[in-house]
C-alpha cells in the first residue's frame, strides 16, 4: 500500500485529491496538511511514501516545507503553472517532480506510483521546458567532480528523461549496471533524487538547453 499526505491551502482541493486517491487499489491517503508547517508534522507522523505538495501555502511555502522534509518522503509538486520559478526551486530542494493542478485524474495517479517507485517525474517536455528556463538564465556551470565518462553518459540519458531500463538498452549494459552507476552519481554529486541529477545534466552543460545533449567528455 502506497501512503500519501495531501498538502494544499484549499480544502475542496485536498477533498477531490482525497477521494481520487482512495479510490485507487494500493493507494490511501494517511493525512492532509494546509501549510507548510502542517505538511511537515504530518509527515512525521504517519510517515507516508509520498506527498502532494502544493506551492503557494501559508506560514511555510512548499518550497521550505520539501527541504525540511527531506528524505522522509518522496514529494510530488502539484502547481497552476508549467513555468514558475516556485517549481524549479522546489525541485533543488529536493522534490522528486511535478504536475499540474490540471492533470488528468488517471496521470496524476499514475504519477505517484511512479514517484513511490524511486522514479523521478521528469519526462515530459513542459518539465524539460522549465529547467531549460532556468539554467538558461543561470550563472556559471556546475563542475562534475570525481564522475566518469561512464557515468556522464548515463548522466545524459537521465537528463534526457529515459528510464533506467532504456538506459540499459542504449548502452548495451545491465539493469543493475545502470543502477549501481545512478548510485554513484547520487553520492558523487550528493544529489537526493534523480531530479536532481537531470538538473545537473543541464548545469553542468552535458545536455544543451535545446535538448541535444552532448558528448561526454
Amino acid at each position: 500500500m502506497i501512503r500519501v499526505v495531501v498538502a494544499d491551502d484549499q480544502a475542496l482541493l485536498r477533498g477531490s485529491f482525497r477521494v481520487l486517491v482512495d479510490s485507487e487499489p494500493g493507494l490511501e491517503v494517511v493525512g492532509e496538511a494546509g501549510t507548510g508547517a502542517e505538511a511537515i508534522e504530518v509527515v512525521e507522523r504517519t510517515r507516508p511514501d509520498v506527498v502532494l505538495m502544493d506551492v503557494r501555502m501559508p506560514e511555510m511555502d512548499g518550497i521550505e516545507a520539501t527541504r525540511r522534509i527531506g528524505g522522509r518522503a518522496r514529494v510530488l509538486v502539484v502547481t497552476m503553472f508549467d513555468l514558475d520559478d516556485y517549481v524549479y526551486a522546489a525541485l533543488r530542494a529536493g522534490a522528486s517532480g511535478f504536475l499540474l493542478k490540471d492533470t488528468p485524474p488517471a496521470d496524476l495517479l499514475a504519477a505517484i506510483k511512479v514517484v513511490a517507485a524511486g522514479e523521478a517525474l521528469l519526462a515530459p517536455t513542459v518539465t524539460r521546458r522549465l529547467i531549460e528556463e532556468f539554467v538558461r538564465g543561470g550563472g556559471g556551470r556546475r563542475v562534475l567532480a570525481g564522475v566518469t565518462e561512464r557515468e556522464r553518459e548515463v548522466l545524459v540519458l537521465v537528463g534526457r528523461g529515459l528510464s533506467n531500463t532504456e538506459i540499459a538498452g542504449f548502452l548495451h549494459v545491465s539493469l543493475a549496471t545502470v543502477k549501481t552507476h545512478i548510485g554513484r552519481l547520487l553520492a558523487k554529486l550528493e544529489a537526493r533524487d534523480r531530479a536532481q541529477l537531470v538538473i545537473a545534466a543541464y548545469e553542468s552543460g552535458l545536455v544543451e538547453t535545446g535538448g541535444r545533449p552532448l558528448r561526454p567528455s
